[in-house]
């Protein structure tokens, strides 16, 4: 019996249960699966995920290079169908994990755009705090500035979450993972006004009563509309970068490092796992460096 069903199924419930997962990474590592379950349905049709074989996902990782999908995807991909076969081996159904020898597409580490501070005050400028939505907008892209938020951690972001007094915000991050953040001084002033001046007249979702930024219904703010918000922002002031939630976080770490902060110290406010993660916003910095070594060394 092929049963790639059923173990995608108990994939799922162990990626939940055992690993913590949010819904949205969970969704993504089944969703690699599926595709890995598809193409060996319609090439290898007897086949059951205790019968995969390295051969199988080779040309399984072949033939999704060439449908043209970008390193990254392919990246993404592999790493989903590697967690599925670790599964299998964690619950005994195989001995011996296929994955193993399974290498993914070599990766260059890409660059996040970030704003400079110029920008990121013209944005901030180019809200109507007027209008009940602009105080809330204020607030929320102070907070995603100040404190390095992901756009997840920012719907989820509930009252008793702000920590006033020491001037923190707890934040529930990947895997139900939670820390403490600071937030700046500017940002907590917006982030009050919006709540006690603002919110207060929302008519309130009863679901929704204990997060911090509501839609015009009373509900939680979706990812997607902070998305919208900030792309309206950038249109409206000209801005020709490709910008999102994730730029502020980007910036936020990019200007810390850049003004001297410790690696270890913006690791553990962005809720990085992994060092390496973070050392990704060192790249300004290293071009600094060559430049003083260009305009200064006399060999160079």
């Amino acid at each position: 019996m092929v049963n790639w069903e059923v173990y995608i199924r108990q994939f799922k419930t162990y990626l939940k249960l055992e690993r913590s997962l949010s819904d949205n990474s969970i969704e993504a590592y089944v969703r690699d699966v599926e595709k890995l379950r598809g193409y060996m349905e319609s090439t290898h049709p007897r086949v059951s995920p205790m019968k995969t074989q390295v051969r199988h996902l080779q040309a399984f990782v072949m033939f999704v290079s060439e449908m043209g999908l970008s390193p990254g995807s392919q990246a993404r991909i592999i790493s989903g169908i590697k967690a599925f076969f670790q599964y299998l081996v964690f619950d005994e159904v195989i001995e011996q994990d296929p994955t193993e020898l399974l290498e993914a597409p070599k990766l260059g580490r890409k660059l996040p755009d970030t704003l400079d501070v110029t920008e990121i005050d013209a944005l901030l400028a180019a809200i109507d705090l007027s209008h009940p939505d602009g105080a809330r907008n204020r607030a929320m892209l102070e907070t995603l500035y100040s404190s390095g938020l992901r756009v997840s951690e920012l719907v989820n972001l509930k009252l008793d979450n702000i920590y006033e007094d020491i001037g923190f915000l707890r934040v529930v991050g990947k895997g139900n993972k939670e820390r403490l953040v600071p937030i700046g001084r500017e940002a907590l002033k917006y982030l009050l006004i919006y709540v006690r001046e603002v919110r207060v007249h929302v008519p309130v979702k009863p679901e929704s009563q204990s997060f911090v930024f509501l839609n015009k219904r009373g509900g939680r703010l979706s990812r997607v509309m902070v998305f919208l918000i900030i792309k309206t922002l950038a249109q409206k002031t000209g801005l020709k970068k490709t910008i999102g939630p994730h730029t502020f976080r980007h910036s936020f770490a990019t200007h810390l490092i850049e003004g001297g902060a410790d690696l270890r110290a913006v690791q553990e406010m962005l809720g990085h796992a992994s060092i390496t993660t973070t050392e990704i916003y060192t790249h300004l910095d290293r071009d600094y460096l060559k430049q003083v070594v260009k305009e200064f060394h006399p060999r160079s």
